[in-house]
C-alpha cells in the first residue's frame, strides 16, 4: 500500500491510496468466498459453483464492491497513520481505478486539524463568582430533600391545588371534533409540572373529586403535530381523585434518617455540600469565561467536514443516551416529530464550540510545553477503573495504544484549561442575591444545570457515525 497527499483549501486535503494488484486479488477471492453460498448456477450444488463459472455468468466485477470495502475498511486506516496527517474528519472516499490484474486506487477526502492564531490568554479578566451559602440556600435544598421524602396521601376534603396529583379523565376536541391522542382515562398528571397544553393543569384548580367541566387552551404554535399546532382546543375532564404530598417534619429524627445526629448536624453537612457545589461551578463557569475569550482573540477557519464530523458524534452520543433510557432514536424522532437532518442543524453550533475550544486548549498547551506524564496517565486509569468496577489490568488490555494516545492528550488539554484558570485576572465580584428560591425553582435550577456543556475532551472512537 502507498498513500500521497494531495493539500487542498481551508485545511483539507485527498489522499491518493493505491493497494496492490495482488491484494486486490485477495480481496476478490475473499467476497467469493463470503458469498458463493448465496448463489445458485445450473448444474453445481448452492455454493459448490467456481468463482470463474459465476463472474462468466453474473459479470467479471461481481465481487468488486464487496472486495473494495473489504480493502477500503483495511488500508484507509493505515493511510492514515503513514501519511503522517492529523486527519479530524470522516473519509469521502472515490473509487479511482478497480480491475482485476491492476492496482486498486481510491481517494479519500478528509479534513486536517487547522492552525491556530492564538490571541492573549494569560491575564484575561473572568469575573469572580460569590461563593457564599446563604441560609436561605440551605433551606431550600432542605425543603428539595424534604419534599423528595414526601409520602402520598389521599384527599378527599378539598378542591384541587397546585402541586396536587389528580387522577383525571379527559378527551379533547378542534372545531368540536375529537383528535387523535387527545383522549384519556385514570391518568395521573401533577399540577404545576408543565407536562401537559401550557394553562391546562392550572385550570383544574379549585375542582372537587368526580367534578367535571371543560378546559380550554390553545397548541403552541411549534407543536409537533402540525393538525394542532396554533389551534383553539376543548378538553372535557372529569377528576376522579386527588392526592398530595405531606412532607416530613424537620426534625432530629429526619436528621437521623439522614445519618446525623441532629438538624444542626444535617444542616452544617448540607451547607458544605452547597460550598463545594458552588466552588465547582465557579471553576466550571471560569474555564468557560476564559476559553471563550481565547477563542474570541484568536483565529481559525475550520473546515467544513470538521463540524459535520463532530455534528454527528453529538448526535450520536444523544442517540447512545437515549438507548440507555430505553428508547430508540427513531421513536423520539416519531415522538418530537424531528428528523435527523433537523437535529444535526440544531447541534451545529454546539459542535462549532466544541471544535473551538479543543483547538486553542490545544494551542495553548503547545505553547506552554504542557503534556500529560505517565503518572497522570496512570492516575486516570486507576480513576477509570474505579469508575467502571473494572479491574485496572483488565482495562489497560482492553484499552488501544490510539486510545491511550487520546487519553494522553484529553489530559494534557485539560491541564492547559487549568493553566488559563489559574492565571486569569480577577474582576469583580457578580452582585449576590439573596431572595430565596422556592422548591420548584431550585429544581428547575438542577435540571439546567446537568444540561451538557461543550466538551474540553473528545471522545474515543468507539462508536458508528451517524
Amino acid at each position: 500500500m502507498s498513500v500521497t497527499v494531495e493539500k487542498l483549501e481551508n485545511s483539507m486535503a485527498k489522499l491518493v491510496i493505491t493497494a496492490s494488484a495482488e491484494q486486490l486479488e485477495k480481496a476478490i477471492e475473499k467476497a467469493y468466498h463470503k458469498n458463493k453460498n448465496r448463489i445458485q448456477i445450473p448444474g453445481f450444488r448452492k455454493g459448490k459453483a467456481p468463482r470463474k463459472m459465476i463472474e462468466k455468468m453474473y459479470g467479471a466485477g461481481v465481487f468488486y464492491e464487496d472486495a473494495a470495502n473489504e480493502l477500503i475498511e483495511e488500508e484507509y486506516p493505515k493511510a492514515v497513520e503513514e501519511c503522517g496527517e492529523e486527519v479530524v474528519s470522516s473519509p469521502k472516499i472515490d473509487v479511482e481505478q478497480l480491475e482485476q490484474g491492476k492496482d486498486f486506487i481510491f481517494t479519500a477526502e478528509v479534513a486536517l486539524k487547522p492552525p491556530v492564531k492564538l490571541g492573549k490568554y494569560k491575564g484575561i479578566e473572568v469575573e469572580k463568582m460569590d461563593l457564599e451559602v446563604t441560609d436561605e440556600e440551605v433551606d431550600a435544598e432542605i425543603d428539595k430533600q424534604r419534599n423528595m421524602n414526601a409520602r402520598s396521601i389521599d384527599v378527599t376534603d378539598r378542591a384541587v391545588q397546585d402541586g396536587d396529583t389528580v387522577n383525571l379523565d379527559f378527551e379533547g376536541f378542534v372545531d368540536g371534533e375529537a383528535f387523535e391522542g387527545g383522549k384519556g382515562t385514570d391518568y395521573p398528571l401533577t399540577i404545576g409540572s408543565g407536562a401537559f397544553i401550557p394553562g391546562f393543569e392550572e385550570q383544574l384548580i379549585g375542582y372537587t373529586i368526580g367534578q367535571e367541566g371543560d378546559v380550554n387552551v390553545k397548541f403552541p404554535e411549534d407543536y409537533q403535530a402540525e393538525n394542532l399546532a396554533g389551534k383553539d382546543a376543548t378538553f372535557k375532564c372529569k377528576v376522579n381523585s386527588i392526592r398530595a404530598k405531606e412532607l416530613p417534619e424537620l426534625n432530629d429524627e429526619f436528621a437521623s434518617d439522614a445519618g446525623f445526629d441532629t438538624v444542626d448536624e444535617y444542616k452544617a453537612d448540607i451547607r458544605k455540600k452547597l460550598e463545594d457545589k458552588k466552588a465547582s461551578d465557579e471553576k466550571a463557569k471560569r474555564e468557560d469565561a476564559v476559553v471563550k475569550a481565547v477563542i474570541e482573540d484568536s483565529e481559525m477557519e475550520l473546515p467544513e467536514a470538521m463540524i459535520e464530523t463532530q455534528q454527528r458524534q453529538i448526535v450520536n452520543d444523544f442517540a447512545q443516551r437515549l438507548q440507555m433510557q430505553g428508547m430508540k432514536m427513531d421513536q423520539y424522532m416519531q415522538y418530537t416529530g424531528n428528523t435527523v437532518e433537523q437535529m444535526l442543524a440544531q447541534v451545529k453550533p454546539q459542535a462549532i464550540e466544541r471544535i473551538k475550544s479543543r483547538l486553542v486548549l490545544e494551542a495553548v498547551a503547545a505553547a506552554e510545553n504542557i503534556e500529560a506524564s505517565e503518572q497522570d496517565v496512570a492516575d486516570e486509569l486507576e480513576r477509570m477503573a474505579g469508575q467502571y468496577r473494572m479491574e485496572l489490568d483488565k482495562l489497560k488490555e482492553l484499552m488501544q495504544d490510539s486510545e491511550l494516545k487520546q487519553l494522553k492528550s484529553d489530559l494534557a488539554v485539560q491541564k492547559a484549561a487549568d493553566f488559563l484558570v489559574e492565571n486569569v485576572k480577577e474582576g469583580k465580584a457578580a452582585k449576590k442575591t439573596t431572595a430565596r428560591k422556592t422548591t420548584k425553582k431550585a429544581e428547575s435550577d438542577d435540571a439546567e444545570a446537568t444540561e451538557e456543556k461543550p466538551k474540553r475532551t473528545r471522545k474515543k472512537k468507539t462508536e458508528e457515525e451517524a
